[in-house]
């Protein structure tokens, strides 16, 4: 399996959201941020100093992480709206987004990351602990769903 990753253009806009509703919907529910997010990718993450990843599969889009820049002065970046095929997982697609996010965050100068969840999903905890994170609390967030937060140092 050759997964080549690839920065967000227009033509993957279909995919970000697509990718990402089908995990959203199948444990919980959509929501405001969601759509806010998933819907206007090149004005809400992009153009205020963001970032999206594409995984390819043959050049078919597998996967999709984004890096949105925080306004709140703790943290600088923060992962989120990574979402995998499901019939692509399993194949470490998720942790080959994640490291391409942490990069693109040293790239940019970032000294920390900030990412929400929810521990019904298992596996996607296991991946963050694994590139890094660690579970803090305490912070304000706009999702229902959240019920553990994270953050990773650079």
């Amino acid at each position: 399996m050759e997964i080549k990753l690839v920065s967000y253009t227009s033509e993957y806009k279909k995919a970000f959201k697509e990718l990402n509703e089908w995990w959203i919907s199948k444990y919980f529910k959509m929501e405001a941020m969601d759509y806010h997010y998933l819907e206007h990718p090149e004005e809400k993450i992009l153009h205020p100093g963001g970032y999206i990843v594409v995984a390819l599969l043959n050049e078919k889009p597998v996967g999709v992480c984004a890096l949105v820049k925080i306004k709140n002065g703790q943290f600088d970046y923060e992962l989120a709206k990574m979402g995998v095929s499901p019939n692509a997982q399993g194949h470490g697609i998720g942790f080959l987004l994640g490291k391409a996010i942490i990069e693109k965050a040293r790239q940019l100068g970032a000294k920390n990351i900030y990412l929400e969840s929810n521990t019904i999903l298992q596996p996607a905890i296991n991946l963050y602990k694994k590139l890094g994170f660690t579970e803090i609390s305490g912070i304000h967030t706009p999702y229902t769903r959240c019920n553990i937060q994270m953050e990773l140092s650079l």
